[in-house]
């Protein structure tokens, strides 16, 4: 391109390359750049005439060129597929009336801030320092799949929006080589974080992103050596993060996760050292932990919805400390069949903080659902061990029980004693002993064998032999059940 085709405003940014000057088209009273096609020829760069800067125009000796334009509309389409940038590119506060292409392109350094854009083509772009897309407007699709990263990407208050059916932020298999800066980011559309590796953390926190019934989120395989934040972020739609690996927190902390009727949260899979989980409002859909390992769970009861999926979920610690009633209805919303696993985990968790109370608990509820999935002589004898010794769980009830029994058995017999079977053999009629000969089947006091009850002492008395060979049974159930759990 000739010098002698520029615009005046072409050539002050011509001009001002080579030595890296900033140029400032805006003014004082200046217009937001989302209104840029109103600005007039004195800000306006045609696109084919920054790609010549940046891949013919001539470097001046001891000086750094750059592009620095600052308030600028910027005509047709700016073409750098494949093109290797050198210089630092800084398009702030601009306007580009087409969608820029930098596919495969590798840059030094790329700055957009607070410009307005139809959309982005950057597939598999290279950035050797930082690329700030803080503050910008996309009308369209954003595509970075594969885009290699050396330094930060910052998105901080990004606004993204696609058309229906088009993800509005695609940055699936992209390596970040420090962190993924993108705090009050807004998305009207999918925003796609599959498979991409962050070295640092991923900060989403007071996001909003929307796409009611649809997924909202997809981060399926993500991996990050520090944290993933959406601290107070508002989520309309599905939350997918199926195979993660976060080496840091993955905190959820007040956030609003809503799909009615579908996924709210999958972390199915994942290996997580910590899940934040709290003082929030509860999920509107169902949360899916299935198989995941979490090394510290912060989950608050009152954030779970109506269904949770638990199926070998795996943690170490279960935080806040909560009673075992406000824990057990976690397992509950399973929806699935009967699932030990899940109250083998949560009673590990009691134990490891010193609760054998609430572990007790914990493992009393896996037997009563345990019950509910036997036939009818199962159930039965699991109401009998669940109302003598809770299943071994609660052995003072036996004591409770042979109490009752002895003194409702030795006040009736002491009221109509039992005739002797052989009077002059038989000895001194004890009515306490006598009972207690009835209640204990392996004690023998002799009363039993002297002597023979008649008409409701009878009918008590099989009432006490069969109480008592119920009681001895699930005591001893209920022990062996006790002693191989230590």
């Amino acid at each position: 391109m000739m010098i002698n085709d520029l615009t005046a405003a072409e050539r002050r940014v011509w001009e001002a390359f080579p030595s890296g000057v900033a140029v400032d088209f805006g003014t004082a009273d200046d217009e937001d750049a989302a209104n840029g096609t109103e600005w007039g020829p004195q800000r306006t760069v045609r696109a084919r005439v920054l790609r010549a800067l940046l891949l013919t125009a001539p470097q001046e000796e001891g000086e750094v060129a750059a592009l620095k334009i600052a308030g600028a509309r910027i005509t047709g389409g700016l073409d750098l597929k494949y093109a290797t940038v050198d210089s630092v590119v800084r398009l702030s506060d601009c306007h580009f009336d087409e969608v820029p292409d930098f596919s495969g392109a590798r840059f030094t350094y790329l700055n957009l801030t607070k410009s307005a854009l139809p959309g982005l083509r950057s597939a598999r772009v290279r950035v050797d320092g930082g690329l700030r897309l803080t503050e910008c407007r996309f009308r369209g699709p954003v595509k970075l799949t594969g885009a290699q990263i050396s330094g930060t990407l910052f998105m901080e208050r990004a606004e993204f929006t696609a058309p229906d059916g088009e993800p509005a932020l695609r940055l699936n298999q992209a390596e970040i080589g420090e962190e993924l800066c993108a705090p009050g980011l807004r998305a009207n559309g999918e925003v796609r974080l599959g498979g991409a590796h962050v070295a640092g953390s991923v900060d989403l926190r007071r996001s909003r992103l929307h796409r009611p019934g649809g997924t909202a989120l997809s981060a399926e395989t993500l991996a990050t050596e520090s944290d993933v934040v959406l601290r107070h972020s508002d989520v309309r739609g599905r939350v997918e993060l199926r195979g993660v690996r976060v080496g840091g927190q993955l905190d959820l902390a007040y956030a609003r996760l809503s799909n009615p009727g579908g996924m709210a949260l999958r972390v199915s899979s994942s290996v997580i050292s910590e899940l934040w989980l709290r003082d929030g409002p509860p999920l509107e859909g169902v949360l899916n932990m299935r198989r995941a390992q979490i090394e510290v769970l912060v989950l608050e009861p009152d954030m779970l919805p109506e269904k949770v999926l638990l199926n070998s979920l795996t943690y170490t610690s279960l935080i806040p400390h909560e009673p075992a009633e406000r824990r057990l209805p976690m397992l509950e919303r399973d929806g699935e069949a009967y699932l030990p696993y899940s109250y083998e985990q949560l009673t590990a968790a009691y134990r490891r903080i010193g609760d054998d109370d609430a572990a007790r608990r914990v493992q009393l509820a896996k037997q009563r659902r345990h019950r509910a999935t036997l036939g009818l002589p199962g159930r039965l004898w699991g109401y009998a061990q669940d109302a003598t010794v809770g299943y071994g769980f609660r052995p003072l009830r036996a004591g409770v029980w042979l109490l009752s029994l002895m003194a409702v058995g030795s006040v009736t017999y002491a009221v109509r004693p039992p005739s002797p079977l052989k009077a002059d053999e038989a000895p001194e009629f004890n009515p306490v002993f006598y009972t207690l000969d009835l209640l204990l089947p392996i004690i023998d006091f002799g009363q039993e064998r002297a002597f023979a009850p008649e008409g409701v002492g009878q009918w008590l008395s099989y009432v006490l032999v069969i109480t008592g060979w119920i009681l001895a049974t699930t005591v001893v159930t209920g022990v062996t059940r006790t002693v191989s759990r230590q």
